[in-house]
């Protein structure tokens, strides 16, 4: 069985629990203790520190234009905004990664580099020797088993997993120059790398049971397609007033046939009450319709008599109990206290947060952008479940800062936010009349319970993303005093997705692809009989020059370098590029005013030169005009029916997968600034030089502030 990557982590965490048996202990985060101490008795002074203060929060998504509008329209809102951008000189608009999707960018300012250097270049890069698609941002091999005769069992041997990115990320180089730095939920940081603090991994961190995490609907009413995108539908039935199902976790590779793991779940219907209660292991909860449940540990068993188990934490929420039954289920997360796979630098720290904070969501991406994508969470619903990541997030900025105003030390604090980028990405819809999945009804009802604005409506669902921010930054400005340099950073901007384009139809249909006889490309939509075509068993690769793999790339089919190339390197290759380039630029939507679809078709050989890893990026980066993107299905190697069509049903339909200049990030410091076209690489080597410390080769960044 060919396993899916994300499960080397899993197999390695057995074989690490197989080799040792303690796990980290939960302690007290006696620092935390004495400066929550401090603040309530009304002390705010900071302690002498040996290095600089230097505070940065990193808010993803967050738009130079967008924010500038709120700013002016809510002023009595917005005041720890305004009180930065005063000392900035304004809202600065910062240049981002070419394209501008977060694993890219937020490795631009990890290490400073253009992907050239660092060797991510999208969320998803294309496998040559097969044309299929595999992660960007880490390299996983799984390893293989010795089958234990007569048992079902097996011993897993070997297996592999680091990161993919290359160049060292600029806190590890501060720490060696012995300069602090505690870092909180930074985006493609898992695996994590160490620092002279604490560091915990953000987005791309897996959960226990996959590599994005599965949710699961309980329900006694079923859809017909019970697997989705992200999560599954389990159908249950009430019988003497319980449900006995099942709950899934990680792929068990003790197991001949890496079956999944499984844990009983127990749920007792009271409709009297008009409660349920859950039973998973030894916890119970007791829910009414409506509510969320705290998280519970759940454990699997992965080899018999309890020789060995892998445990989590998930939480549920309850929709209703009749006339139809539904709950779901979060996906398994590790759980900090005891993570079966390190999720924090020192290892210890994950258990010290959970004592500070509680229980948090320790999956790369929190907010359950799948349920809503898939039909399983409502807009109220999903935004509900993403009100509880904002507020654990606001607990946890506490301990943060509660635990760095206490040493005196000083050093770098960085704290990223994920509310703004992915509310946006599934609810700009409704701010956006204009867009074909704008839904009236749903624009104007009321979002006053999660905005706490009286008469807000999801029509004002950006403008209260935004507000939201506010009290964050004030958290910030009014912990660490006036001597601290304090950034607020973003890695893009945002924009509307109205229009798929897909890639790889506009490819076959211009003829630089080219299926194989009896195959087609995928009927539309709404036909019966939907397929899937993916270009990796669909096309003659001894006829076709170019294919489309991640949401902005594009590869020749190249001799020497794909397994089946046929183009050859040199003079051909570059007419084929200057042509593709030439025609992608010229394509215009004739049902939109013939605006221009693609904004500019990059060279990976001009925007990334001097890289040591170009041979590794898709030859042209394509670049979105406003308002457009590469369609999911294209994506993923896929052939949609059309070249063009709107943008509605289970999808974000608001976007940053576009040229980097249509979704520029934000910049505000509260020190002047000499640049004036600032990038995320030049923040990286800012951060160096506050502390004396000189950007490593191959780093590309500039000084931004008029002091250095």
């Amino acid at each position: 069985m060919n396993l899916p990557r994300w499960t080397a982590y899993v197999a390695l965490a057995v074989i690490a629990t197989l080799l040792a048996t303690g796990v980290p202990t939960l302690r007290k985060s006696t620092d935390a203790e004495a400066s929550r101490g401090a603040r309530e008795s009304g002390s705010l002074a900071l302690p002498p520190a040996d290095h600089p203060r230097v505070v940065v929060l990193g808010i993803d998504g967050m738009d130079p234009e967008i924010l500038t509008s709120v700013m002016e329209r809510y002023p009595d809102r917005m005041k720890n905004f305004q009180r930065l951008a005063d000392a900035a000189g304004g809202v600065l608009s910062l240049g981002t990664s070419t394209p501008p999707q977060s694993p890219v960018a937020w490795s631009n300012f990890i290490t400073g580099r253009n992907p050239g250097g660092h060797g991510v270049y999208d969320f998803i890069h294309r496998n040559k020797e097969h044309y299929s698609i595999e992660p960007s941002t880490v390299v996983s091999e799984e390893g293989g088993g010795i089958e234990v005769p007569l048992t079902g069992y097996k011993i897993p041997t070997g297996g592999s997993s680091e990161s993919n990115r290359t160049g060292r990320a600029f806190w590890t180089i501060l720490g060696e120059a012995g300069v602090p730095a505690d870092l909180y939920r930074v985006p493609i940081n898992f695996p994590v790398e160490p620092s002279k603090g604490v560091s915990f991994p953000g987005m791309l961190t897996p959960a226990l049971d996959s590599a994005y995490g599965t949710y699961t609907i309980f329900t006694s009413d079923p859809p017909a397609k019970k697997e989705t995108s992200g999560g599954k539908f389990r159908a249950v039935r009430v019988s003497g007033g319980a449900i006995r199902t099942q709950l899934e976790g990680p792929v068990n590779v003790l197991k001949d046939g890496d079956p999944v793991a499984t844990t009983p779940l127990t749920i007792y219907v009271d409709e009297r009450s008009n409660t349920a209660t859950v039973e998973v292991g030894t916890e119970r909860v007791v829910m009414r319709p409506g509510q969320w449940s705290r998280f519970c540990r759940v454990s699997f068993e992965m080899a018999p008599m309890g020789a060995m188990n892998l445990g989590g934490i998930v939480r549920f929420y309850l929709r209703s109990i009749g006339p139809d039954f539904v709950l779901y289920a979060s996906p398994v997360n590790f759980d900090p206290v005891a993570p079966v796979d390190t999720i924090s630098f020192p290892e210890e720290a994950s258990a010290d947060l959970a004592a500070a904070i509680g229980d948090y969501y320790t999956q790369g991406m929190a907010e359950e952008v799948s349920a809503l994508k898939d039909g399983a969470f409502t807009d109220a619903e999903f935004m509900a479940q993403a009100e509880l990541v904002y507020l654990e997030r606001a607990r946890m900025l506490d301990h943060a800062l509660d635990r760095y105003v206490a040493n005196d030390d000083g050093g770098l604090l960085f704290f990223y936010v994920s509310s703004v980028d992915l509310a946006m990405h599934m609810m700009w819809r409704h701010q956006d009349p204009e867009h074909p999945f704008f839904d009236e009804a749903i624009a104007n009802e009321s979002s006053s319970w999660w905005s706490d604005r009286d008469g807000s409506t999801w029509r004002d669902v950006v403008d209260d993303l935004y507000l939201k921010m506010d009290p964050f930054l004030g958290k910030v400005l009014d912990r660490v005093g006036d001597d601290a340099v304090v950034m607020i950073m973003s890695d893009h901007g945002f924009a509307a997705y109205r229009r798929k384009f897909s890639l790889n139809t506009w490819l076959l249909e211009n003829g630089y692809l080219v299926l194989n006889e009896g195959r087609a490309k995928e009927l539309p939509e709404d036909a019966s009989g939907f397929k899937d075509v993916f270009i990796s068993d669909a096309v003659d690769w001894s006829k076709s020059t170019a294919y489309g793999v991640g949401f902005n790339g594009l590869y020749l089919n190249l001799k020497g370098r794909e397994s089946q190339g046929i183009v050859e390197p040199g003079a051909e290759a570059d007419e084929l590029l200057a042509r593709l380039k030439r025609e992608l630029e010229a394509i215009r939507d004739d049902e939109r005013g013939s605006e221009q679809v693609v904004k500019s078709a990059d060279l990976a050989s001009v925007v990334y030169a001097g890289g040591e890893r170009l041979d590794e990026a898709p030859d042209i980066v394509v670049g979105y005009n406003w308002g457009y993107g590469n369609s999911d299905e294209a994506t993923q190697g896929r052939i949609p029916n059309a070249v063009l069509s709107d943008n509605v049903g289970g999808t974000f339909n608001g976007s940053h997968l576009m040229h980097p200049s249509v979704v520029n990030g934000v910049l505000l410091t509260n020190q002047p600034v000499q640049l004036a076209d600032p990038r995320l690489e030049d923040l990286t080597t800012t951060i160096l030089k506050l502390y004396g410390v000189d950007p490593t080769p191959g780093m590309v960044g500039r000084p931004i502030l008029s002091n250095q």
